[in-house]
């Protein structure tokens, strides 16, 4: 099964590099979806065959709070709020958070649109460490990267409503690579992600929507999807509560 997995993945690679040489010379930017650089929407359509479907449940945070760089509040029983966009620099903020704050914290609650996937390792390792769970709550958001944070949690948990949904990586910055560095960085980087999602125990159908859905696109997860993939989990103690 994992070797399928990674035929896939090198696939992939493959049908990138030609995209990404023919976009290259005809001088197109790449597709992206970046809530806070630009004027896409925070939740981009569903992928479909033919006209694209909005999202199923309409987030309860406006977009404006959304787009914002990523804050975090602590709540009562233990949650930590991390909203906003996945901003450069919103692990190193999350970290001294959690630095601050940890003896506190048991869990953290998402409500994002994606950004930094840098980022988003980096915080999802920091929860796994560190024995916390996450959660997406009713009618929060959990999109782009975000879903790397969700899959570092001991136990994850999605709420009725949740909106949680994976797409493509791609290149947000002014800077466009050349084909050939397009093609090293995306199997780079979806190696990378691959084997975070394979550590933190998450299926590879979780990956395999994503490496299939267009950046201005949004593959949304059904509850049953969430739970085939392990992206979420039966509660169990964390390694904090055990203690």
């Amino acid at each position: 099964m994992r070797g399928a997995f990674f035929v896939l993945l090198l696939a992939a690679g493959a049908f990138l590099y030609v995209d990404l040489r023919e976009m290259s010379l005809a001088s197109a930017a790449l597709p992206g979806h970046d809530p806070m650089t630009t004027d896409a929407p925070v939740l981009p359509p569903a992928l479909t065959d033919g006209v694209p479907h909005p999202p199923p449940v309409e987030p309860g945070s406006p977009s404006e709070v959304l787009r914002q760089p990523m804050r975090f509040e602590l709540l009562p029983g233990g949650q930590l709020m991390a909203e906003g966009s996945i901003d450069l620099g919103a692990a190193g903020r999350f970290a001294e958070e959690i630095a601050a704050r940890g003896e506190y914290v048991t869990a953290v609650s998402l409500n994002s649109p994606g950004g930094s996937v840098e980022d988003a390792l980096a915080m999802s390792k920091l929860i796994r460490e560190r024995g916390l769970n996450t959660r997406v709550a009713t009618k929060a958001l959990c999109a782009s990267s975000c879903p790397l944070i969700l899959a570092g949690g001991v136990t994850r948990e999605a709420e009725d409503d949740a909106i949680v949904g994976v797409h493509q990586v791609f290149n947000a910055g002014q800077d466009k690579p050349s084909p050939e560095q397009a093609m090293s960085g995306a199997q780079s980087t979806t190696a990378r992600i691959a084997r975070h999602l394979d550590e933190m125990g998450i299926g590879s159908g979780l990956w395999i929507h994503a490496l299939e859905t267009p950046p201005d696109r949004l593959y949304y997860l059904t509850p049953g999807e969430m739970a085939e993939f392990r992206l979420t989990t039966e509660p169990v103690a964390t390694a904090r509560q055990a203690n």
